[in-house]
Parts: C-alpha cells; structure tokens; sequence
C-alpha cells in the first residue's frame, strides 16, 4: 500500500484502503488483454467510487487513482520510479529508506512504506509469477521483472533490520558508440581502434565494477560485428539487442520451486559449440563457464566478446584464474595463465568515476606470458588531473605512445591506424629522421 504523506489524514488512508479492497474483490484480469486491462481497472475504480458518494477535489481522486492503479498492475509505491527513465536502480532498505540511483548518483527518496510486511507482500508479488518463494528457510531470492529488470530481496532472519529489496532496471534506451563518446566515455581515437579489433576478430574482455557500464558498453562494442556472421549470444538477462541479422539469443533459467531444472552459464557456453557459431557473446562471465570460454576462444572461435567484473585489468586475470578453478579442473596455475594469455586479445576496463560518471580506464593488450606472469601492455588509459567545486574528477583519456602487438593484424584486415591514434605525432617522427 501506497506510503502515508505528511499531509494526508488517518480517514484519507483508510479510505484509500477500503477503495482499493472493493476495487480488488471485483476486478479480475484473467481474460483481459495487458493493453485493456488499465482501463478495466480504472473503470470499476470509477464506479466504486460513485457508489461511496465521496466528493474529493479532482488532482486529489486523480493522485489515489494512481496510486491505487499502481498496486493492483505495477509495483505500488515503487512504481514511479520504475517508471522514470533516468533512475537505473532502486534500493529498498527496510520501510523506512528508498533510495535511488540516477546519472551513477546515490539518493534517498521520501518514500516510505507502512510496515516490513507491506515490502514482503510487493518482493511476493513480484517472484510469486516466477515460481519462486522468499521465507525464513530460504531467505534470500534473484529474479527478473517482465521488462528484464534484475530483482534481489533479502528478509529476516538475514536481513536484520528489516526486507531488503533491490532493482536494477533494465535499459531501454541502448547507447550507441556515437553517444557514449559524447558521454566522455571513450574518445574517437580510442573508438576506431575497438572498431578496429573487432572487425579484425580479437578476442575482447570488457571489465569493470558494479555499475560501471560493462553491458552498455558491450551492447555497443557489438555493432562493429559485421552483419552476416553467426553470432549466439548467452546472458543470465537478456540485455543485449544485437543489429546484425543471424544472432541466436540464448538465457540461462533459474532453478524451479523444488531448486531443479536450471540452466546455467556454463551449460549454454558448451551447447553453443555444437551450434556453429562465427561469434559467441557472453553478457557476463561469473564462474566455471569462464574455462568453456577460454577453450572456445583458443579452439577458432576468434572475435568473442564478454563482461568481468573486476577492479583493474590485472585483477581480471586474477578473477579468470579463479574462475576456472571453479570448473573442478585440476589444472596449475600457470597452465590456466597460459590459457587465458592466448585466448584473450584486448581488456577494456570501465571504472565510475567519483561524481557518476563512466568512461573507459584502461584498454590493455594481453601480449603472452613472460615466465608465469602473463603480460599486459596499456593502450590508452585515463590520467586523473584533479577534482572539480563539485567533486567529480577532472581528467583525460589518452594513448600511451605505444602500438599493440597485433597491429598486423589489424593491418591485415584493412586497418591502417594512423600514428596519431596511438600518441605519435608524426611531425615528431619526421624530424627525428631528418636528424
């Protein structure tokens, strides 16, 4: 039920209430088509309002209509801000704190819900349809809205200090390379090089924290495949919107009531082989599927791309190391090391910046093993040179002056990269030449 505002009386509430109790015993949706049945609701809400002889003023009735709309189709009080574009993440804690996450800032909301059974009633409304269950005994919950937005929930005895419920809203909006360099993302330079390697078929790893970007990014990295190549693409949502036109879209499903029948990453990674793909692209590698995708990346499946999260392109290979060993292979170390340096080309790591902002960090090439210690060798990277009044960080994306390894085979593809996108000035060259 819809949060009490300051401003509202006890009667009002309990009004809202009751008009919503009436409006639920009658209304049934069974049968009614998603596009009618607002329309359905609002009807009866009408006529069960006449019926009461109430004569509130119109912005008012309007405003509990809403409200009283949301509880039954949506998410009740929490529906406005699923419904605002620009907020990409919704944070209950507990009834007494909403917050929101809008342009990769943190704020609390002055929503408020009635009690910890009221979060606990939206959490069931919410998994109930999936086939999912949320109690004591099994206390914490992962699902997916209809929309594609990813939900977790938390109750007591786990969550102490009250239901804990978090949405990541699903991006309608995909941005396009073009947008995310006028985001201060990437610059052009560092735009036609990713073109560059993905046309030429490197295998490509987008890394990065919590939030920082990486499906974003990857969902624009993904329109320099050129069309007419088969390409499987495997998520735990489905998020991406590939352009080309042959992509096989395949989702991993969560296990049923009884806790069988899943599907996970790993089984869809090793049916992908047997389905002739050009390309496979993973939305996120979390585990034992990441030694299916090494294997897959070193056995002629070139131009593979896939998120990780992880803090910094060196701790990548450390969470791939991991990763692997999670498959149950008794493999050494430096064997997985091998593994991960001849099947990753290119690491593009995304860091949020403090004040929102997401932009690419690093763009390193992995260029083999020297001993045990695979070798990284950046590309470009972001050089910090302040913090502004508002304490978001001033800074620039630059090339390191240096040419990765694979040149020629960029050169090979056609892509003649001029010095410049990599920090040489040729002016600089001439000169030195001439002396």
């Amino acid at each position: 039920m819809n949060a009490p505002r300051e401003a509202e009386s006890k009667d009002l509430i309990q009004f809202k209430k009751h008009l919503l109790e009436l409006v639920n015993r009658e209304v049934d949706l069974a049968s009614v088509s998603p596009a009618d049945q607002r329309q359905v609701v609002v009807d009866l809400l009408l006529k069960r309002y006449q019926s009461l002889k109430v004569n509130l003023p119109a912005e008012l009735r309007d405003t509990i209509f809403q409200e009283i709309i949301n509880e039954i189709l949506g998410f009740g009080i929490l529906q406005p801000l699923l419904n605002d574009q620009e907020i990409s993440e919704v944070m209950v804690n507990g009834k007494g704190q909403v917050f929101v996450e809008k342009f990769g800032v943190l704020s609390q909301t002055d929503i408020q819900f009635e009690s910890d059974q009221d979060i606990i009633r939206l959490i069931d409304k919410i998994i109930l349809p999936l086939g999912r269950r949320v109690d004591g005994d099994s206390p914490t919950v992962d699902a997916r809205l209809p929309d594609g937005s990813r939900v977790n929930a938390v109750v007591p005895p786990v969550a102490i200090d009250g239901p804990l419920l978090t949405i990541r809203k699903f991006a309608k909006n995909k941005y396009s390379m073009e947008q995310l360099i006028q985001m201060g993302t990437l610059t052009e330079n560092m735009a036609a090089f990713i073109k560059a390697c993905v046309i030429s078929r490197l295998n490509i790893i987008v890394t990065g924290g919590t939030g920082s970007g990486k499906t974003t990014l990857l969902n624009a990295i993904s329109s320099y495949i050129p069309d007419g190549e088969r390409i499987i693409t495997i998520e735990d949502a489905a998020e991406l919107k590939l352009q080309q036109t042959h992509v096989v879209r395949m989702e991993s499903k969560m296990p049923n009531a009884d806790g069988r029948s899943a599907v996970n990453i790993r089984d869809l990674v090793r049916n992908s082989l047997r389905m002739r793909p050009d390309r496979i692209v993973i939305g996120e590698v979390r585990g034992a599927e990441c030694l299916d995708m090494l294997q897959a990346m070193n056995t002629g499946h070139d131009g593979s791309l896939t998120t990780l999260h992880a803090n910094s392109p060196r701790e990548s290979i450390t969470r791939m190391e991991t990763m692997t060993l999670m498959s149950g292979v008794d493999m050494p170390i430096k064997v997985i090391r091998s593994q991960i340096a001849s099947a990753i080309d290119l690491i593009i790591h995304l860091s949020r910046l403090k004040g929102g902002q997401r932009c690419i960090t690093y763009i390193t090439e992995i260029s083999g093993m020297e001993s045990d210690v695979v070798v990284m060798t950046d590309i470009f990277k972001f050089e910090q040179t302040g913090v502004d009044t508002e304490g978001k960080v001033i800074g620039e994306l630059k090339p390191t002056g240096i040419r990765p390894l694979f040149t020629p085979r960029l050169e090979a593809n056609g892509f003649k990269l001029p010095p410049e996108v990599f920090g040489v000035n040729l002016a600089d060259i001439l000169r030195d030449q001439l002396h």
